[in-house]
């Protein structure tokens, strides 16, 4: 299906790795020239250059957006080679601190990194997408938004601010031609969970094979409806999808890509 993307542009931030790797490679196949984005120079252009050699478009921007003074650089470079059409916020942290860890100072560093630096973007790069009369503005969220655990109580609450800003910015630019939509991922395989899920099963006595083990954590650890992970492929396809004109009439929405974990009749 073409998606009628090609010419575009796109900031994906948070693309060196992972979900934002694979979001900004399945864009570039698209048509849609990617700006990618991370904190680290060397593992950022070795992401750009893949889709490069792939032949897609790719150019690249480096920094911290849970400074003012990263936020401003990267969209600066991000704007370098021309109007900005779609922001991906998909840049983030976590860890494994609980309530009790987990200080006033830690839930402000999450809240900068989680919430206040696509915030930043969306403030630079939206005017933009104002004056062109189109634009797409996505923020990857998740389950724990609305289905909170115990665990990273700081994290949790940092995914529910996406998701509700994203609501209010749709109330914003109503009549705009710009969406603002959230794409929820449930629990996927990145090469990390990969990786913790191989040291974690001995103790939990999931199996000897992958396919054991994947199934073993998909039903006991992060249950639901398909009996396996995501794969950060899936949740890329999403983002095109609502990046697309094709999701002209979709604002304001939360797609769960997550296979059942979150039940719900809305």
């Amino acid at each position: 299906m073409d998606m009628q993307l090609t010419g575009k542009r796109a900031l994906v931030t948070g693309s060196s790795a992972g979900l934002g790797r694979a979001t900004a490679e399945a864009l570039a196949r698209e048509g849609v020239t990617v700006v990618v984005h991370g904190r680290d120079e060397v593992r950022t252009r070795a992401a750009a250059t893949q889709i490069l050699a792939g032949g897609g478009r790719a150019e690249v921007a480096v920094g911290d957006l849970g400074t003012a003074a990263g936020a401003e650089a990267v969209a600066a470079a991000a704007l370098a080679g021309g109007t900005i059409d779609i922001l991906v916020n998909n840049a983030g942290a976590y860890d494994q601190v609980g309530w009790m860890d987990a200080t006033p100072e830690i839930w402000a560093e999450t809240y900068q990194t989680n919430v206040l630096s696509g915030v930043r973007m969306i403030q630079h790069l939206v005017p933009v997408m104002r004056e062109r009369g189109w634009g797409r503005v996505i923020q990857i969220g998740g389950g724990l938004a609305v289905q909170p655990m115990s665990a990273q109580p700081h994290y949790n609450a940092s995914l529910a601010a996406r998701h509700n800003l994203a609501v209010s910015l749709a109330r914003e630019l109503k009549g705009s031609g710009i969406t603002s939509n959230t794409v929820a991922p449930g629990a996927i395989l990145t090469d990390a969970v990969r990786d913790l899920l191989w040291q974690i099963a001995p103790g939990h006595g999931w199996g000897d094979t992958w396919e054991e083990i994947e199934r073993a954590a998909a039903e006991s650890w992060v249950p639901n409806d398909t009996n396996r992970f995501g794969r950060p492929e899936e949740i890329a396809a999403a983002v095109v999808f609502l990046a697309s004109p094709l999701a002209d009439y979709i604002s304001g929405a939360n797609l769960r890509v997550d296979g059942g974990t979150i039940r719900s009749v809305n």
